[in-house]
């Protein structure tokens, strides 16, 4: 799988965190009637079911002369201008999960809603409806005419294969010769097979001209926060046997294409292929343009593949997927869906797919998801106990030292050089060093930011509700703000303030007592730092999910009590002062990159006093 790349919301979110861990490492109508369908699994309308359809003559719903017109504007496929199917009628069915309309006009869906899901405002969610979508092929016919399906129509019939719904919308050449569209709805699936077959068309398509699939559609809003929905709405594609890429605004061009998935955040519509599409051309656009407005759409998509004829016939099985973007549903496929679920690239996706989403699985089965986030929070904090404890030891150590640093920065303030060596010379006879917290923080960066892509894409947590929080997929408004503010919003969210103020209080606590009054040179303002992550924290996780809110409260609380805990009953520093005085009086073995460090210091010292 091609790694992810980093958008630019991901890459902010990194710098929080980056930030917090540098202070850290420094202190419808009827349907056709349905007949039972033989075992074989083939489309059959017996004779009397034929005969049930109404039999009316064309002028009853059109002028004739029109009629003739579109039929010899059509040439073949005029025959199907001709039959009482050349209507606006739509058909219509449904299994536990989806409820769909399919138009004789053009043979594709003209609605799909999910049938167990609700917007923010309780409307149902569909996917499909006023025209948002479309699915057309244009080719080319023999007498050098251009059609496109999406104007021509189609005749539906409707059989059982047992629970199966099977959809046949055929546009018709004559009884026996047509194009058909063919869609096999299954119980309980949000997964459609789509098989698009001619019969009979070879002396009719225009085999050296090419035939391309367009498909189209605009992404409904379905979530409180137009703009946080957006930033995880995009188009993801497969290319080349497995590789996957995204499109989030712009177009992009691949070869060898399995699937599209125009991706909602919440919900998702796919198409994929058995038969690979030699080339795909995709376009994304994002269509808000201010999110203070009350906006209907949030992107629309498009893409434009080939098909090819074999043997002057088409012959391409597919399938669709309507439904939740929902990690296991994907997954479960074993299509490789699972790429579309922004999950984090490299070992930030391998923690989330092997780790994280699991374990949040099971304890979700036996308690609440607020609960269940506190509880997979104090597991993580558990497990990263044993690091953490390095690294509060790491601060313990700089702290006693921070004594006899001050003097050295004060002997030789006007030699920063000399102060340099003379520093790291201290550390080394102490055995203490200000990188070695650093290893122990840079460890817990891979969780916190595999958690920081969890809680987005956790369909689970979709208008689940804790405390005062109604959906933890989304923010927690307590507050309707009269005006509306650039990056905060409208609203006050009250998780994201609770998080600021603990992070404020924890690094309070672990550097206020050491704070450096004076920057040093090539040290960061841990001041600035201090005040700057609870911050950006405050503002901008105001739109962002409230289970990824409540989550870096718990965390910081319990890593305030755990820090009081070490430091009152774990961590003696005059032991730890005795240790290092006792180092300071054993003899000291340079490592090869300590000396060669030195040696570089004291050659650039040498350096300075020549030039003097």
């Amino acid at each position: 799988m091609e790694e992810k790349k980093l958008d630019i919301n991901s890459l902010i979110g990194f710098l929080l965190i980056g930030g917090i861990l540098l202070w850290m490492l420094y202190m419808n109508p009827s349907a056709p009637e349905v007949v039972e369908e033989p075992a074989n699994d083939e489309v059959v309308v017996t004779p009397d079911a034929q005969e049930e359809v109404p039999q009316y003559d064309a002028v009853q719903e059109t002028d004739s002369a029109a009629v003739a017109r579109a039929a010899a504007r059509l040439g073949a496929f005029g025959y199907s201008a001709t039959l009482p199917s050349a209507s606006e009628n739509t058909t219509s069915v449904e299994n536990d999960v989806l409820a769909l309309n399919f138009s004789n006009k053009g043979g594709y869906l003209s609605e799909a809603r999910m049938k167990n899901y609700k917007t923010f405002d309780s409307i149902p969610v569909y996917l499909i409806k006023d025209d948002n979508a479309s699915f057309n092929l244009s080719f080319s016919t023999v007498d050098g005419r251009v059609l496109n399906t999406k104007d021509l129509y189609f005749e539906p019939t409707v059989t059982k294969n047992g629970d199966n719904t099977i959809v046949s919308m055929k546009l018709k050449v004559s009884p026996e010769e047509f194009l058909e569209y063919r869609y096999v709805l299954k119980p309980g699936e949000y997964m459609i097979d789509f098989t698009v077959r001619s019969q009979g068309l070879n002396d009719v398509l225009n085999s050296s001209a090419p035939i391309v699939l367009d498909w189209k559609l605009k992404g409904y809003r379905h979530a409180k926060s137009i703009t946080y929905e957006n930033r995880y709405t995009k188009l993801v594609y497969e290319y080349d046997g497995g590789n996957d890429d995204e499109v989030n605004d712009g177009e992009d061009e691949e070869k060898d294409i399995s699937y599209v998935a125009y991706k909602q955040h919440f919900f998702t519509s796919i198409l994929l292929t058995d038969t690979p599409f030699e080339t795909g051309t995709f376009e994304a656009e994002n269509l808000v343009e201010d999110e203070e407005v009350d906006t209907l759409y949030t992107k629309a998509f498009a893409s434009t593949m080939p098909l090819q004829l074999n043997g002057g016939e088409l012959n391409y099985n597919m399938n669709w997927y309507y439904g939740p973007s929902d990690y296991k549903i994907l997954n479960d496929y074993d299509r490789n869906l699972d790429e579309i679920m922004p999950l984090g690239w490299g070992i930030f996706g391998w923690i989330n797919r092997y780790l994280f989403i699991p374990f949040f699985a099971f304890i979700t089965n036996y308690m609440g998801y607020g609960i269940a986030i506190i509880v997979m929070t104090i597991a993580i904090k558990l497990v990263l106990s044993p690091v953490q404890y390095k690294q509060y030891l790491s601060q313990a150590k700089m702290k006693v030292l921070r004594p006899e640093i001050n003097e050295l920065n004060e002997k030789y303030k006007d030699n920063p050089m000399k102060k340099q060596q003379e520093t790291m010379k201290l550390y080394s006879k102490a055995g203490a060093s200000p990188m070695s917290g650093c290893l122990p923080a840079l460890m817990q960066l891979p969780v916190f930011y595999a958690l920081f892509m969890f809680f987005p894409s956790a369909f689970q947590l979709r208008q689940k509700g804790f405390l005062w929080a109604d959906d933890l997929s989304s923010y927690d408004k307590i507050a309707e703000l009269p005006f509306y503010i650039p990056f905060y919003g409208d609203h006050v969210s009250l998780f994201p303030i609770l998080a600021s103020i603990a992070i404020f209080i924890y690094m309070m606590m672990t550097t206020g007592q050491t704070m450096q009054n004076t920057q040093q040179p090539g040290m960061p303002n841990m001041k600035f730092i201090m005040y700057l992550s609870p911050l950006f924290m405050l503002i901008f996780f105001n739109n962002y999910a409230s289970g990824l809110s409540l989550y870096y409260l718990t965390s910081n609380l319990i890593t305030i009590g755990i820090m009081l805990v070490i430091k009152n009953f774990i961590i003696d520093e005059d032991k730890i002062h005795a240790q290092i005085q006792e180092n300071k009086k054993k003899p000291k073995k340079q490592g090869k990159f300590a000396r060669k460090m030195q040696e570089m210091m004291e050659q650039a010292e040498q350096q300075k006093k020549g030039k003097k």
